[in-house]
């Protein structure tokens, strides 16, 4: 990854960020990028009945998909809290389409500090 990849990752994702449909008080964007250079970006879209919520991680990873792309290198997740990474279910996603050592981005604030996981140190004991 090039050193300015986390600044156009954090970009995208507060931009779709922006767009996010919520009910509940946070607002979470998501932007991947796919092993071609290309960045998805993904924001929470939460439905009045949140078992249908659909997280930021998850919409941009759909786009990636349906864009025609099955494999990503980097995601970066931006939310105004402090200490979060992605949830269980979303880690399932980012296993799945990235794999275990794929770079696992936060940021909370627009152009705030970026904390820098990978997958496996976020649930290292995903099953493989």
């Amino acid at each position: 990854m090039s050193p300015d990849e986390p600044d156009r990752l954090a970009a995208a994702a507060w931009e779709a960020r922006a767009n996010a449909r919520v009910i509940g008080p946070i607002k979470v964007g998501a932007a991947v990028r796919s092993e071609d250079g290309s960045i998805f970006a993904g924001c929470n879209v939460e439905h009045r009945y949140r078992s249908h919520d659909i997280h930021a991680e998850v919409s941009a990873i759909a786009s990636l998909v349906a864009s025609g792309r099955r494999t990503f290198q980097a995601i970066m997740v931006v939310a105004e809290r402090e200490y979060f990474t992605p949830c269980g279910a979303c880690l399932d996603w980012i296993f799945e389409f990235g794999g275990p050592g794929v770079a696992v981005l936060v940021q909370s604030g627009p152009g705030g500090r970026t904390i820098e996981h990978t997958a496996t140190q976020l649930m290292p004991f995903y099953p493989r």
